[in-house]
């Protein structure tokens, strides 16, 4: 299998995970290719204090959401999965109702019809009830929604354990071998 992961970044809260996921992508040895939109450049400025090149530096390749033609708008090129990490409810609902008007839905589109792994970190609270046919919609058409609801299981002692742990769930249901989501530790 092709360890070509693409990722998206939105502009819905939660920057550090789609961050996180290219990091570790990348320490696992992953490919990756990254489309961010502009709220997801601005948020990830918001909340992390990354610009867009900062950003970019973390994946081996990046493209430009307008960019309908790149490599990752084509089943032709080959990738092991898709995750949008966060994902907002306006680009859900896109890629629920095969909307590709930008790079991110048209590479999800492409995941989806080629019958590869799409994983969805939702981000909002409470759902409406056009957000849950969204997602039940994109779950018929095989995409994996996977809102990042902490863990407490482990018992962990900051934020970055919570967010590290989400993420290395997200690279284990996107098939890649070495993530290590934390182990339950009993009561």
């Amino acid at each position: 299998m092709t360890r070509r992961l693409v990722v998206g970044i939105t502009g819905a809260t939660g920057a550090v995970y789609g961050t996180r996921l290219l990091a570790r992508a990348r320490a696992l040895g992953a490919e990756t290719h990254l489309v961010v939109t502009p709220a997801g450049v601005l948020n990830v400025h918001h909340e992390l204090g990354l610009d867009r090149q900062a950003l970019e530096a973390l994946a081996d390749h990046a493209h430009a959401p307008g960019d309908i033609g790149a490599c990752i708008a084509s089943g032709s090129f080959a990738t092991a999965a898709m995750v949008i990490a966060p994902c907002s409810m306006k680009s859900l609902a896109a890629i629920a109702h095969g909307f590709g008007d930008n790079l991110l839905t048209r590479a999800a589109d492409v995941t989806l019809k080629e019958r590869r792994r799409l994983l969805l970190l939702v981000r909002e609270t409470p759902f409406n009830l056009a957000h849950l046919r969204n997602m039940t919609a994109v779950t018929e058409m095989g995409g994996i929604v996977f809102p990042p609801l902490p863990a407490f299981y482990h018992r962990p002692v900051s934020i970055d354990e919570l967010v590290d742990d989400t993420v290395e769930r997200a690279l284990g249901l996107l098939g890649l071998d070495a993530a290590a989501p934390r182990a339950w530790s009993g009561l």
